[in-house]
């Protein structure tokens, strides 16, 4: 039985400046995550919650400390190698969309295929595929204009499924949305986890939000302070039965 967790950090640090300007942004963090878990990271502002998933993204490196993907060495990649990783392995959604404005939601989830190399017409039904899988079949030739909040993020979760990524990264999914609407992109993100077994790991100030996961991780001053498991709220449990 394979017992290597997906995600392993041991001795995480992250330091900013020098001098009398340094900021110790993470301080030693050890934390393991396991294939198809749905972890929500919560915490106060500049308790290191975003550094730690900028360093799972491959988007910044740690000052010192070893971080294992699939039980390879993530800290000793060089750039263009932790590229790849992000372009094999990691989707991302973040709180504010960043989508094209004028660019139709097709075109929009069809990028990071573009970037790949892959052909017209693969990327087309893969796009297609993945707008549908997120409730967007029929609004492929809609600009972010035409489209509501919800449905905004909906096909940024389209952009990051696209690629059949390994793990999800949400920074702050639902921070623009009102509270259905944030509610409905749990719920899809829940059955994403559930049916799929996607990895999910969320950034989020939102108790409401924190309870679809299955496991919370709290920051605090550069440390995790605690580590649940916990049941998902009532209305993601709903969803799973």
């Amino acid at each position: 039985m394979n017992t290597v967790p997906l995600i392993r950090l041991r001795g995480i640090t992250r330091v900013y400046g020098t001098g009398s300007a340094e900021v110790q942004a993470l301080r030693g963090i050890d934390l393991d995550i396991d294939a198809g878990e749905f972890v929500a990271i919560m915490g106060p502002s500049g308790s290191g919650k975003s550094t730690v998933m900028n360093i799972l993204g491959c988007l910044d490196t740690p000052t010192a400390g070893a971080y294992l993907f699939r039980g390879a060495a993530v800290h000793r990649l060089d750039r263009d190698q932790r590229a790849l990783l992000r372009r094999a392995h990691l989707g991302f959604v973040f709180q504010g969309f960043n989508l094209l404005p004028r660019t139709t939601a097709q075109e929009n989830v069809e990028l990071p295929l573009l970037y790949r190399g892959e052909a017209a017409a693969a990327r087309h039904q893969a796009a297609r595929e993945a707008l549908a899988a997120v409730g967007l079949a029929g609004r492929e030739g809609h600009t972010p204009a035409e489209l509501s909040g919800g449905q905004q993020q909906r096909v940024a979760i389209a952009r990051a499924l696209v690629t059949h990524p390994t793990v999800l990264l949400a920074d702050e999914p639902t921070g623009n949305l009102d509270t259905q609407r944030g509610r409905e992109i749990m719920d899809l993100l829940s059955g994403l986890n559930r049916d799929r077994g996607i990895t999910v790991l969320m950034v989020t100030h939102e108790p409401d939000m924190a309870a679809y996961a299955r496991r919370t991780v709290r920051f605090v001053d550069g440390l995790i302070e605690s580590d649940q498991v916990q049941e998902p709220t009532p209305a993601a449990a709903a969803e799973t039965r």
